[in-house]
């Protein structure tokens, strides 16, 4: 019976040893991020999970797809937009946590063409041309991207001029794929998409003095403070990290211009 009650407290002192030793549970962070910022963002949530910060699940798409859903209830821990005006929309509708939003990141156009294209673009005018047939640009109306774009030809007084032209796709990862399919002869996407493709090449690059002013804010969401501290804590954190140099120096490698400070 002794050796029955020694073997029983032995197992019971084990189990609270093994309890005690393992790591308090971490919380998953809900990510809803602009599409141009896939590989950046996977390569940063990667590495913040190796240093024991947590799972990041990153949601990604068209910032106007991805602030729709957050309006209409979807669990989200940050929102990373590729413009300050989805992100406004949100904390007029006191869907994020207001003093956690910043500005974090620029980004610039380019009009790309596919890598065994013979097309040159001299200057925004030539896609006014009859050697541009089909122009790949994001939604113009709702995404980020296409709004930069539109906004940048509306400037040059070419809009009007290319609006027949015009083959608008669901986000910029899609006005990238269109050109490299060969299915249309151009696209405008950010630089930083143009950079990971090898199937496309730049043909002209929009003058900084010339272009929109790009932004990409990002800020914790409401939701998570409701969804309890742990949750906002986790989301403060990895926001957090984004800022470090860690992580702005994977940014600045895919190409965006980081304007935090």
């Amino acid at each position: 019976m002794r050796a029955a009650a020694s073997i029983s407290l032995l197992l019971l002192l084990l189990g609270l040893g093994l309890s005690l030793a393992a790591p308090a549970e971490v919380a998953e962070i809900d990510v809803f991020a602009a599409a141009s910022l896939t590989e950046a963002l996977e390569e940063i949530a990667a590495a913040y999970e190796k240093l024991g910060g947590g799972k990041v699940v990153l949601n990604l798409g068209a910032s106007s797809t991805l602030a729709r859903q957050i309006q209409e209830g979807a669990p989200a821990d940050l929102f990373f937009s590729a413009d300050e005006a989805k992100m406004a929309s949100l904390e007029q509708q006191g869907l994020i946590l207001k003093e956690t939003r910043r500005s974090l990141l620029s980004n610039t156009l380019v009009v790309v063409v596919p890598a065994d294209s013979n097309l040159e673009i001299g200057s925004a005018r030539d896609l006014a041309t009859p050697k541009v047939r089909a122009l790949a640009v994001a939604e113009p109306q709702s995404v980020p991207a296409g709004i930069y774009a539109k906004e940048y030809l509306i400037s040059q007084k070419l809009w009007s001029q290319i609006l027949d032209k015009v083959i608008p796709t669901e986000n910029v990862r899609a006005a990238l794929s269109a050109v490299e399919s060969g299915n249309v002869d151009a696209g405008i996407v950010y630089k930083t998409d143009a950079a990971i493709s090898k199937r496309v090449k730049i043909a002209y690059e929009v003058p900084a003095a010339e272009g929109p002013k790009i932004s990409y804010p990002v800020a914790v969401l409401a939701g998570s403070e409701k969804a309890g501290s742990r949750q906002n804590v986790a989301a403060r954190k990895f926001l957090a990290y984004l800022e470090s140099p860690a992580a702005l120096d994977v940014f600045r490698r895919y190409g965006f211009l980081v304007t935090s400070r």
